[in-house]
């Protein structure tokens, strides 16, 4: 029996660890010809080697490198089914926060708001982080969608699949840019879904929970205690957990699923 997917062809962004490259592996199993991008390109070289796929190297802000990017995958392997917009940064500087964000929750805890002392998540932040996060979630998916469209509205087929997160859903206090930028991306997928399911393509979100990858590394022991009290699954997700709901919508069998949004979070309450 053939692969379900042979010779289709998908594009996936960060695919270089974590939640990406579980998805190029997870594709592949099912005969998808992967081209893996990341900043670092041993990074990607070493998950493309693995899953017989092509590399490339480049910052998914910089909208002509993707662009560039996307028509040599096209080029070289023929056209463009799949298109994983997954490239992100975690927020900064959380650790440092933690010994106050405990204080103020033991304070909550016993009444006494009005001595709860300021985070200042928003006023730490600065204009080049605000405008690194934004960019990275939320550009770098609109530059993955304008690229994927450019090929796959000629061959009126194809599957975009947005990976935003539960804080765009479910907003957090102590990371403001990061869930606006994944809000947007929720609004992004709708929005071109509604363009082009006419044309034969599919547009979806997936809103992951907290998956063990490292886009985790800078949270501390007691913020993870904290997350996995609130996940109704009492563990992290992972990675290949998110790549089977990956390899979902982008088969026959979600073809009525478009401009959706699907959360896999391990029931997470926010």
């Amino acid at each position: 029996m053939k692969p379900a997917l042979e010779n289709q062809v998908a594009f996936i962004t960060g695919g270089g660890s974590g939640l990406g490259a579980a998805a190029a592996r997870r594709l592949a199993a099912d005969g998808v010809l992967v081209a893996v991008n990341d900043l670092d390109l041993n990074a990607a070289e070493k998950v493309a080697n693995e899953v017989g796929g092509i590399a490339y190297a480049f910052d998914v802000t910089d909208s002509n490198a993707f662009a560039s990017a996307v028509d040599d995958c096209v080029k070289k392997l023929g056209r463009l089914d799949i298109m994983v917009n997954n490239a992100g940064i975690a927020p900064q500087d959380t650790a440092s926060k933690t010994d106050l964000m405990i204080e103020n929750v033991t304070k909550r805890m016993a009444g006494e708001i009005d001595q709860m002392n300021p985070m200042n998540y928003l006023r730490d932040l600065t204009d080049e982080n605000w405008d690194r996060m934004i960019k990275v979630h939320l550009y770098g998916a609109f530059y993955g969608c304008r690229a994927a469209l450019t090929h796959m509205q000629p061959q009126r087929s194809g599957r975009i699949i947005n990976i935003s997160s539960v804080l765009g859903l479910y907003p957090a206090a102590g990371a403001p840019h990061y869930s606006v930028a994944k809000a947007g991306i929720i609004t992004l997928t709708k929005a071109v879904a509604a363009e082009v399911a006419p044309l034969g393509i599919n547009v979806n979100a997936i809103c992951p929970g907290y998956i063990r990858t490292p886009l985790l590394t800078p949270f501390s022991e007691t913020m993870m205690a904290g997350i996995t009290m609130r996940i109704g699954k009492g563990r992290l997700g992972e990675p290949d957990e998110l790549a089977d709901m990956i390899r979902f919508l982008s088969g026959p069998e979600s073809e009525y699923c478009t401009g959706d949004v699907f959360n896999v979070s391990g029931g997470y309450t926010g």
